[in-house]
């Protein structure tokens, strides 16, 4: 799951969303949580938007997951490929048709039929959008998986992995790809793939995303009427008493959720959201900060700590700053930053120090690879042999913002600023709000030298890290290497599992030499309850399911 980083016109949203909304809180019996049939989860920030299509942050995908469901989906607490919307599926011998077979019986929110039909609406929806559709702001993960589309307007897009797809029956359907690839199907597991009503696509414009790159607006389907078939409906969207509220699906297909109403309230401090959580105004929180995660257990909450599925790194863009693009120079970084000072100090019980990009319970980690220990005297001497001591760097860190893999952001700049000032480096610090400023400045244009960024695991593919990060050439990083790209398509269209996981391996050991960025530490982020809630599993996805989740009597 990547950091979100949609350009969103928040008044237009908010102006969408009010126009349905409701006091969330008055769902509740009183402001201590005496109701046992609604749970009030805290969360840092306000989702982007409600059209999963459209989403890539986690508060987003966080609603998403319990509104919509997708034709494969992640085993409970793990990562492996289960059943979701669909019972089973096979590949043609080529590899490239995949046949889903279909639950029967299944409806989405408005009443009408999920199917094989409806698939293909979907399917036909991401395949052939148009204009601002097409912007990787928008489309992220669509961009990330499948590429291009049916008519690229950016000659840089390439092909489509997607090519088409057919109901042969209410209960079956096939889609067709253009080619072999490793992402299929464990990518259709990503809420962005989520089954929508064509009913309310219709109904509601969904596809109408108007205004500009710079000022994206996003039609009333994705702001005030998302229509999926999961276990909870979209009731209210409160933008100005930061309250999300969504309501049981009576008539959902499988077991239906314990609670009647789920609320996610947005609390940016994560010191507010544990006393909150102390004072009974919430019953449950993410993002818990490493120094509280002892406490909150001892106290008697019901604590979850996910595996540790992430990646945080210190990104270095090679277009802004010439210097950068010197290998001695990143390699000079690379020696600066201690890592492991950083992981003790900063991080929760359970981090580790970063070798590749994914941590090593992904198929594909490689040990054997480039090592940059940390060494001030070795940093000061590859700046002065690339005639670099006197360097000066931007330093982007974000502020207002939680993230997994990045308990306090202030905190870790602080750290590895000093780190690299003690090689000789001068640093400009430049903070700005995560969403949409930092997100926007790090992950297009040119005028960030180093920012933190980190990624939470998708699914248990190598791909999925590195391959979203260093597939092709992308403004964040801001290099274009045709070796390590070909290599990566070459992985990509490895139907065997060791070969493919032999070229990981190779990847991983090419990246570490090349140095894009340095990967910093994966960490295993906590997840909390009050004292009487119970039900719900951690998951190194953060597909944490709600409708599971219960109050002791």
């Amino acid at each position: 799951m990547r950091a979100s980083r949609p350009k969103v016109a928040i008044a237009a949203v908010a102006a969408a969303a009010l126009a349905v909304a409701g006091c969330a809180e008055s769902d509740r019996e009183g402001s201590s949580g005496s109701s046992k049939d609604t749970l009030v989860f805290g969360v840092a920030g306000d989702p982007k938007v409600l059209d999963p299509s459209f989403a890539s942050d986690g508060e987003s995908l966080r609603v998403a997951r319990q509104v919509f469901e997708t034709l494969v989906r992640p085993e409970e607490g793990g990562t492996k490929v289960s059943p979701g919307l669909a019972e089973s599926w096979e590949p043609d011998a080529a590899g490239t048709t995949w046949t889903f077979k279909l639950r029967s019986g299944v409806k989405f929110h408005d009443g009408t039929d999920f199917n094989a039909e409806a698939v293909c609406v979907n399917f036909d929806r991401w395949y052939n959008a148009k204009g601002l559709m097409q912007s990787p702001d928008v489309t992220a993960y669509w961009q990330d998986v499948m590429g291009g589309f049916a008519a690229n307007e950016d000659d840089t897009l390439g092909e489509s992995l997607f090519k088409s797809c057919s109901a042969t029956d209410p209960t079956t359907v096939a889609l067709t790809f253009s080619r072999v690839s490793s992402k299929i199907p464990a990518a259709l597991m990503l809420p962005s793939f989520s089954m929508h009503s064509p009913k309310a696509l219709q109904e509601y414009d969904a596809s109408n995303v108007s205004g500009s790159a710079d000022d994206i607006k996003y039609p009333a389907y994705a702001t005030a009427h998302p229509t999926g078939t999961g276990p909870f409906k979209f009731k209210a969207w409160d933008i100005a008493n930061k309250t999300l509220t969504l309501e049981r699906n009576e008539d959902y297909w499988g077991d239906k959720a314990k609670l009647k109403s789920l609320i996610f309230k947005t609390i940016s401090d994560e010191n507010a959201r544990k006393q909150a959580l102390r004072a009974g105004d919430i019953q449950g929180y993410d993002l818990v900060g490493p120094a509280d995660v002892q406490p909150l257990k001892d106290e008697g909450f019901n604590l979850l700590t996910r595996p540790a599925f992430n990646i945080l790194y210190l990104a270095i863009n090679q277009k802004g700053n010439p210097k950068l693009a010197d290998l001695k120079v990143r390699q000079a970084l690379a020696h600066a930053v201690n890592r492991q000072a950083l992981v003790d100090s900063k991080l929760p019980p359970g981090a580790q120090v970063a070798v590749n990009f994914f941590p090593d319970t992904v198929e594909g980690w490689n040990g054997d690879v480039t090592k940059y220990e940390y060494d001030v005297e070795k940093a000061k001497s590859l700046l002065a042999e690339a005639g670099a001591s006197d360097l000066t760097l931007r330093f982007h860190y974000p502020t207002e913002v939680t993230r997994p893999y990045m308990p306090n952001p202030k905190d870790l700049f602080e750290l590895v600023s000093a780190d690299l000032q003690a090689a000789g480096i001068k640093i400009e610090p430049i903070p700005l709000k995560w969403s949409p400023d930092y997100l926007n400045a790090t992950t297009s244009g040119s005028e960030h030298d180093l920012h933190f960024l980190g990624w939470t695991g998708d699914y248990g593919d190598g791909y999925n890290f590195i391959g979203t990060f260093f597939d092709r050439q992308k403004d964040e990083w801001g290099f274009n290497n045709k070796a390590l790209f070909d290599k990566f398509r070459q992985a990509d269209t490895t139907a065997d599992q060791a070969a493919k996981v032999a070229l990981y391996k190779e990847l991983n050991a090419d990246i570490m030499n090349f140095l894009p960025g340095v990967p910093i530490s994966h960490s295993p982020p906590a997840i909390v309850f009050g004292k009487d809630v119970t039900g719900v599993k951690a998951s190194p996805l953060t597909d944490e399911r709600f409708a599971t989740a219960e109050f002791k009597s």
